[in-house]
């Protein structure tokens, strides 16, 4: 059989001898030179015929072998299913059977003529182009003042593009039953770094539709020859598993009522990390179809828990569309959509406002490291020869395919993500999965932090990095850099409390000071800069952890509640900022990765509950608790009165450490641990003589019901008394630290 197929071929290169050469790679000796056959307004055209259904062919100049080839990576393969004509482009391997679309335009131009319609609250329309052009992209799906709803989509191979969905019936050339004049073809204009890659069109559907749901069409460049594709930038899937749709949303239609909320400074924070599903799910006190939502989560909201508990700030896990519900959400579909079975976006909305009305910054989690494998509507979306996935994928990570951040327009993409959700959705902050180097190219976080922070989008946003092991380059100038999650402090508070190695870290007194000590002597030029934690929604609780122990006191009950008690009180009381995870309030025994509370087993009588509740509290109302700057300790305002460095009397050689810390306003505390099992006797060199009143330990602290801590005196028995031993010294004698305890005391002159 013979095949018949006409070339196109534009030429851009401008061959001076052009010719085609096309080949087989079944071990066939065919190979043929054709020259072309004609010239139209796309370039030059040639006529093959052949006896094989699929060749090679490739553009050269020149008769033979020994002439000017076109790069090897442009070698395209031929197959008869693409019919007999088919359009080739000089810069690019795609091969397409339709002629590819010519550009209308400038999006800067198409931008200047709808800016007048362009919602101004609680609105986004992408702009962010890292290049410093400034080019507007317009992705997504837009509804403007007129009612009019602008499409825009980024591929920079694609032939043509259809906007399709229940607006024209789905049409497009890929409908079983086509009809053209209903067909929506997207215009092609000159976008980032004014190349060709923006597709617009602008629409008024009918008002009745309750819904507007759509698609693309997408004719070459698609890793397939056409396919219908979502929208990257889509705000919300459709309820049709099946298909996916992506629907139009107006972010614009949500009452805030949140107008006098500001997010709270960085040493305010005390986070707590949840999972919307798991939250609620099963809760008796939640109505069964609120469990599991963004209703179930505003409903403890309304009812007063977060504040109640203390915390400063709901760390959502990630809120973006996943395949699996009941998974931890770190496979995303795409990083604008929410998660329909959490709720609608006005729900997320009306959660996140109800959070500022009482006074608790809201942030999420964001995976931009990895994508779902399940539904993945980013995979070949673009097909620039680059390897498995396209354009959006450079390589894997050990949970899936490795997006391609540091790329400029996947960076534009991440990007818009974050400003979305800070405008349209209220948004404090962040907290970026997994960001260490190996996983993330750090140039998207530099470039994140200055398009939100520097250029004024939210110059108060919250920035936290998952960025395991820790790297220095986060910090920025310290102050304005991210906090990290600091491995640091967990790993080596976990090697303490199971009383052996973890992950490496061993449990000996060594690095004690620098982990309590917000880290500086490993990565964090500030406080700001460190997130410290001993639970997290990837990590086993402290109960759970201390019982893998190989000692055997560590299996009893009251011997892992106390060392739970102790790792509570450390991470709120080192310098940096405190995170818990959901349930660690009750000390909870659970392995990592798991979502699911037994509220119903944890009352808020629970006696782990109101000793974390008032623990907190005291961390909040106490600003020597929260020491903030690049170093306190060169300020005056820290100083360690105990430590494994130090002399016998001062824990010299054990796992014990403790400060005296002063804020600036007159309140001064002393803070002592012990993680050994036994009673330690020391000496401590508090400054001042006079009365320390106790204000916390491992079984009690005092309950600070008016914010005040200024003026709390308890009797003699709470206290401990610090004599004279020369003109520049007060000590506590032979002050006894029992095993496995914590204590805060506050000078009461």
């Amino acid at each position: 059989m013979r095949y018949k197929v006409r070339m196109h071929y534009d030429n851009k290169r401008d061959f001076r001898d052009p010719r085609l050469w096309i080949w087989v790679s079944d071990g066939a000796t065919l190979e043929k030179e054709v020259v072309p056959a004609g010239r139209d307004k796309f370039g030059l055209y040639y006529d093959v015929e052949s006896n094989r259904s699929r060749f090679n062919f490739i553009f050269k100049d020149g008769h033979g072998k020994k002439v000017i080839w076109e790069d090897e990576s442009l070698s395209r393969y031929y197959e008869a299913c693409l019919g007999e004509e088919v359009w080739a482009m000089s810069d690019r391997h795609n091969i397409y059977n339709v002629q590819p679309a010519k550009p209308r335009g400038n999006v800067k131009d198409y931008y200047a003529g709808i800016e007048k319609l362009i919602p101004q609250e609680n609105f986004y329309l992408p702009d962010t182009d890292v290049s410093g052009l400034g080019i507007p992209s317009m992705l997504g799906a837009n509804i403007l003042t007129d009612g009019s709803i602008l499409f825009g989509f980024f591929h920079p191979r694609a032939a043509r593009v259809y906007l399709v969905g229940n607006f024209n019936d789905w049409q497009c050339p890929g409908h079983p039953s086509p009809q053209k004049e209903r067909f929506i073809e997207m215009e092609l204009y000159r976008g980032f770094y004014y190349k060709p890659n923006i597709w617009l069109a602008r629409i008024k559907p009918e008002a009745a539709l309750n819904q507007v749901e759509y698609k693309f069409f997408v004719q070459g460049g698609v890793g397939e020859y056409e396919r219908y594709v979502s929208d990257p930038y889509t705000r919300v899937f459709s309820d049709d598993f099946k298909y996916r749709n992506s629907v139009v949303v107006d972010p614009t239609g949500f009452r805030w009522s949140d107008q006098g909320w500001k997010t709270p400074q960085i040493n305010d924070l005390i986070l707590y990390e949840l999972n919307v599903y798991g939250f609620t799910d099963n809760d008796p006190a939640v109505p069964e179809e609120h469990q599991g939502t963004f209703r179930g989560v505003i409903q403890r909201i309304k009812e007063g828990y977060f504040n109640e508990l203390g915390v400063t700030v709901i760390a959502l896990m990630p809120t973006s569309e996943v395949p699996q519900k009941r998974g931890l959400g770190y496979e995303p579909c795409t990083f604008m959509a929410v998660e329909k079975d959490f709720g609608t976006p006005d729900d997320f909305r009306e959660m996140i406002n109800e959070a500022h009305n009482h006074g608790l910054a809201v942030i999420i989690d964001q995976v931009f490291n990895h994508t779902s494998n399940d539904f993945n509507p980013l995979w070949m979306l673009i097909d620039d020869g680059s390897g498995d996935g396209g354009f959006y994928f450079e390589g894997k990570t050990m949970w899936g395919n490795k997006v391609a951040t540091g790329k400029d327009e996947v960076d534009n993409m991440l990007i818009d993500s974050c400003k979305m959700f800070i405008k349209e959705y209220h948004i404090d902050g962040f907290r970026f999965d997994a960001t260490h180097s190996y996983f993330l190219n750090h140039k998207l976080l530099h470039r994140l932090a200055h398009e939100i922070k520097d250029k004024g989008f939210k110059p108060d946003a919250i920035m936290i990095a998952e960025n395991l092991p820790n790297e220095e380059d986060l910090n920025l100038d310290g102050y304005n850099g991210y906090a990290q999650w600091s491995d640091i402090f967990h790993d080596k508070i976990k090697a303490l409390l199971r009383e052996g190695e973890f992950e490496g870290v061993d449990n000996s007194p060594e690095d004690l000071g620098n982990m309590f000590y917000f880290s500086k002597d490993s990565f964090a030029a500030h406080t700001n800069n460190v997130i410290n934690y001993c639970e997290s929604h990837d990590e086993n609780s402290v109960q759970y952890e201390v019982a893998t122990g190989d000692e055997e006191h560590l299996q009893k009950a009251n011997i892992k509640n106390r060392k739970a008690r102790l790792g509570m009180f450390s991470t709120m009381v080192a310098l940096g900022q405190p995170m818990i995870y959901m349930g660690q309030e009750y000390g909870i025994e659970r392995e990592r990765n798991r979502i699911d509370v037994n509220w119903a087993k944890y009352p808020q009588t629970h006696s782990f509950y109101e000793w974390t509740k008032r623990l907190i509290k005291l961390r909040r109302h106490s600003g020597s608790l929260k020491l903030s700057g690049y170093n306190p300790a060169a300020e005056g305002k820290f100083e360690w009165i105990l430590g494994p460095w130090m002399d016998r009397k001062r824990g010299g050689g054990k796992r014990v450490i403790g400060w005296r810390a002063a804020d600036g306003s007159g309140e001064r505390i002393l803070v002592m641990l012990n993680f050994e099992g036994c009673d330690l006797k020391v000496d401590l060199h508090v400054g001042y003589q006079g009365k320390w009143v106790k204000l916390a330990d491992i079984d009690h602290v005092v309950d600070i019901t008016d914010g005040q801590i200024d003026g709390l005196q308890n009797g003699d028995g709470d206290s401990l008394m610090a004599g004279t031993d020369n003109q520049s010294d007060a000590v506590a004698h032979d002050f006894v630290l029992p095993p496995y305890s914590g204590f805060v005391y506050k000078y009461a002159p």
